[in-house]
């Protein structure tokens, strides 16, 4: 298949590519590098099947010839990045997902929405099935990645309805693995890189709340899997398995063999209390559960990381 991969540089774009690659399909790879990296999908430039087109969907996008797939992954999609990058957050969801869909419908192609926990918000209700509306404050900080994420999801359901255009939507829990950038702010690689470095592990609020961690080859398969289904409304892929983020910093500490100690900092503004996924529709409609064990996931990442992190410091 020809398939584009907006966001491909990034985290999870980048082990799509490379699933997509090695799968034997033709990916056109499109990026802005706002917070992805050209190095992610360095290796598949020699190829004839791959292509790399540097770009901003929030603008017109044009890509030559024909498409069977648009999947749809760009977006700043840690805190820090979305609370740096606001507008461009919020023009990537909204005017990015209306030109991604409108080049879908010009192609004939089918469309996949990477959509998120986020539209969840700080959930009342627990674990999260697919079902509840979420619980977002659309004028706190984090709205511009939660709201527009939500409405990425209307405008791809419109299109399906209106259109009849052939959509998916997932929505990622936390992820991990290689090529997690050191500074995204995200809580895996916040602790690896301060523990690699030997700096104290933040932690903030009492590191009571909770998270659920897939490693990205399980949610690449789940990609593939909702790609390879027929169900249009929107799935969860995330791990159903709860942890604190105090239990991941000693993990992590014990893991790296780090001396580092943990210090806690003020709770950000509408950070979930707990985030878990309910995924009955991922395990009856795409036979998909993740396979890799947290302990497992972080020893591989850990692994990567110490290749771009000379540890320093007391570890």
């Amino acid at each position: 298949m020809r398939i584009l991969v907006t966001g491909a540089a990034g985290f999870i774009g980048s082990h799509l590519v490379d699933r997509l690659m090695g799968d034997g399909h033709y990916v056109i790879a499109m990026d802005n590098l706002i917070t992805g990296k050209f190095e992610n999908i360095q290796k598949h430039s020699s190829s004839t099947r791959f292509e790399f087109i540097h770009h901003n969907v929030s603008n017109f996008v044009h890509v030559p010839g024909d498409l069977d797939w648009i999947v749809h992954l760009a977006s700043p999609a840690s805190p820090v990045d979305y609370l740096e990058l606001p507008i461009q957050t919020l023009k990537v969801n909204s005017l990015g997902t209306h030109n991604t869909l409108g080049l879908a419908a010009s192609k004939g192609a089918k469309f996949l929405l990477a959509s998120t926990s986020e539209v969840y918000g700080d959930p009342e209700v627990h674990p999260q099935p697919e079902t509840y509306w979420g619980n977002v404050n659309p004028i706190g900080p984090r709205g511009v990645y939660d709201e527009s994420k939500r409405f990425a999801e209307a405008i791809t359901m419109a299109y399906h309805n209106m259109n009849g255009l052939d959509t998916r939507i997932i929505r990622i829990f936390n992820c991990y693995g290689p090529r997690l950038r050191l500074d995204d702010g995200r809580v895996v690689s916040n602790f690896i890189g301060q523990a690699l470095n030997g700096q104290p592990l933040t932690v903030y609020g009492d590191g009571s709340q909770t998270r659920s961690f897939q490693y990205v080859s399980d949610l690449v398969e789940g990609i593939w899997r909702t790609m390879m289904s027929d169900h249009h409304l929107p799935i969860n892929l995330g791990n159903p398995q709860e942890k604190t983020v105090l239990e991941i910093a000693n993990l992590v500490k014990e893991l790296t063999g780090s001396r580092s100690e943990i210090v806690f900092k003020e709770l950000p503004q509408d950070d979930p209390r707990r985030r878990l996924p309910d995924i009955t529709k991922a395990k009856d409609i795409l036979g998909w559960a993740p396979q890799t064990e947290l302990l497992a996931g972080l020893k591989q990442t850990i692994a990567w990381f110490e290749t771009q992190v000379p540890a320093v410091g007391a570890k």
